[in-house]
């Protein structure tokens, strides 16, 4: 959407840095919550030079209530906050601070916009399958009832709620269960990623072995640029609504770390792996699993990467990084 004002914050980690390639290429004028003394080329991925910086924090509610207020944007992707579901047990009161109260300014602030111009705006929070992760119901969907088993998932759980607070309000305020979703500019505090660049530094003789936590549990992982592309079509959807963005399709971290060996080219993989509780969580999951019917029937979605070659993409990009590549 050409010359669209559109407003980010986690714009310099993986899903936001396709968010602003996608945007960008559209022609948008795409405004970036950057943190304060942020460096133009750190973060995940470099934020291209067209992009309109705002330094602040996602703790100082008022500064960003003032940050929409000034911007004025006509679209709010929220995929800010903390996203260590690990972390969010070291700190559990900055993830509610950052993951959950901040979302109740922003969907204020654009509430407020609306009131101010008279034009709506379309709002997308990026949630999480982790405000399902204590359900025994398989696959999970919209009407899935909410049970988190972390800090992270219960700040995510109360972001949700708060979309649709707003959403009766009037705010075109859409919120995005993703489900796992990986690329090669995960950072390696993922599970997934530390996988996938531990088998390339092994493949190349840079690393002895691999400690893992849990190699039972499930997941349904897809490919973020995918994610990304589901939300921008609800934040310009024609009213906003839940949508739950998964493949349907489940996988266990042994198949992940099976499938990531393979892709470098050795089978003989489990005497290469060790498990470490230290790296187990203190409540994980058993199997979550997404059902997008609502987004495939409503927004025409649908994901175009299997997780095979998601994670042969990931291996073959960490491989010319044990090589020395870019």
């Amino acid at each position: 959407m050409s010359g669209v004002r559109v407003l980010v914050t986690g714009a310099s980690g993986q899903d936001g840095s396709y968010l602003v390639e996608q945007l960008l290429a559209e022609g948008a004028e795409v405004h970036a919550l950057v943190r304060p003394g942020e460096a133009p080329g750190s973060g995940v991925h470099p934020l291209p030079d067209e992009v309109h910086r705002h330094e602040g924090d996602l703790g100082d509610g008022e500064a960003l209530e003032a940050l929409v207020a000034e911007v004025a944007p006509a679209e709010i992707y929220n995929l800010g906050g903390l996203s260590s579901v690990a972390l969010s047990w070291e700190e559990p009161a900055l993830t509610a601070r950052i993951s959950g109260l901040a979302v109740g300014h922003l969907l204020q602030a654009a509430h407020d916009l609306q009131e101010r111009t008279g034009r709506q705006v379309g709002f997308v929070q990026a949630s999480s399958a982790e405000i399902f992760a204590g359900t025994s119901r398989v696959p999970q969907d919209e009407t899935t009832p909410l049970l988190p088993l972390s800090p992270y998932g219960a700040a995510k759980a109360y972001a949700h709620h708060l979309v649709g607070v707003y959403r009766a309000r009037g705010v075109r305020a859409s919120s995005c269960v993703l489900y796992n979703h990986e690329s090669p500019r995960r950072p390696e505090t993922f599970v997934t990623r530390k996988i996938t660049a531990g088998v390339a530094r092994i493949a190349r003789g840079l690393q002895d072995g691999l400690a893992m936590g849990n190699l039972d549990a499930r997941r349904d992982w897809g490919w973020a640029p995918d994610y990304v592309q589901a939300m921008v079509l609800a934040a310009r959807a024609d009213q906003g609504r839940d949508y739950v963005i998964a493949t349907g399709v489940s996988h266990s971290v042994r198949d992940f770390v099976a499938t990531a060996f393979g892709a470098a080219g050795i089978e003989d993989w489990e005497p290469l792996v060790s498990l470490d509780a230290r790296f187990a969580r203190p409540n994980d999951a058993p199997q979550l699993v997404g059902d997008a019917t609502r987004a495939r029937e409503v927004l025409g979605w649908e994901p175009q990467v299997r997780f095979e070659e998601v994670v042969a993409r990931m291996v073959q990009h960490d491989l010319a990084l044990a090589d020395g590549g870019a």
